[in-house]
């Protein structure tokens, strides 16, 4: 069975965290088994190249929905996928809403990058896609975005549950049911809820239920920000016994027979 290993180009969201890059908004490059790009927010190009993560290597660019903090740089990563335009090269997956555009937003990709891609898949809630040995399911959000949507990802080794942006709704936790590493996008810190978002306290109830080997938080707003995200972490570990983690800018993980976390350190390390 091969490791999969994923790096946190970014773990800011949200409009303020966006605009500072108090944290980078890079989004999450999977690098094993698949090489995958995941809502690439602003910057993520860079970071991916500041890090030596080759952008032409990208095989797939998944996007949740379609707010700039996780789309913005999806077309400069087609043409990387594309090598510049000059292959018909790459998978593209999203909601309709990213897509082909909806009542509230126009599609994030132009007519000429649509063009660019071999493979374009519009997902709604419930679809999956195989590509090679893994498995990728769209999973219902609740966000401003109506056609939002969450993933899973099934490699051999397990499966990685990432909520993206959503607030908390009853079969939530039925949703990421099963999942190895859960990766919850937690906007808003203890008693500071926000439409549209999770928060700490639903971060709790979600992982009371779901149980995973693993909990990783991602995209800080700047309230989440201020209270410290690793702060929050230890909260929700204390109140539901799953070991939980505060992503870091350029973070590392891996997961085979067990789940290792590789935090930054020097002057990559850290975030902005």
């Amino acid at each position: 069975m091969e490791e999969v290993e994923l790096v946190f180009l970014g773990t800011g969201g949200a409009r303020f965290s966006t605009i500072t890059q108090k944290r980078r908004t890079g989004g999450i490059r999977f690098t094993r088994p698949l090489n995958l790009q995941l809502d690439p927010g602003p910057g993520a190009i860079v970071y991916s190249n500041l890090l030596g993560l080759d952008p032409s290597k990208v095989e797939v660019v998944a996007v949740s929905h379609c707010h700039p903090d996780h789309y913005s740089d999806a077309q400069i990563f087609v043409e990387a996928m594309s090598q510049g335009g000059t292959k018909k090269r790459g998978i593209f997956i999203g909601p309709k809403s990213v897509v082909t555009g909806s009542e509230t937003f126009d599609p994030c990709l132009t007519r000429y990058h649509r063009s660019l891609i071999s493979k374009l898949v519009e997902m709604q809630p419930g679809a999956e896609i195989r590509i090679g040995d893994v498995r990728i399911c769209a999973i219902r959000a609740h966000h401003s975005d109506p056609d939002s949507i969450g993933f899973r990802f099934s490699f051999d080794t397990g499966e990685i549950g990432y909520t993206s942006d959503t607030e908390y709704y009853p079969d939530l936790p039925d949703q990421y049911s099963g999942v190895r590493l859960l990766i919850l996008c937690v906007l808003r810190p203890h008693g500071s809820s926000w439409r549209g978002h999770l928060s700490t306290d639903d971060a709790i109830r979600i992982l009371q239920k779901t149980r995973p080997e693993m909990c990783v938080l991602t995209h800080f707003g700047m309230r989440m920000i201020s209270a410290d995200p690793a702060a929050e972490a230890r909260r929700i570990e204390h109140e539901t016994g799953v070991r939980t983690v505060a992503a870091e800018d350029n973070m590392r993980l891996s997961m085979a027979k067990d789940l290792k976390v590789d935090r930054p350190t020097g002057l990559m390390g850290g975030h902005s």
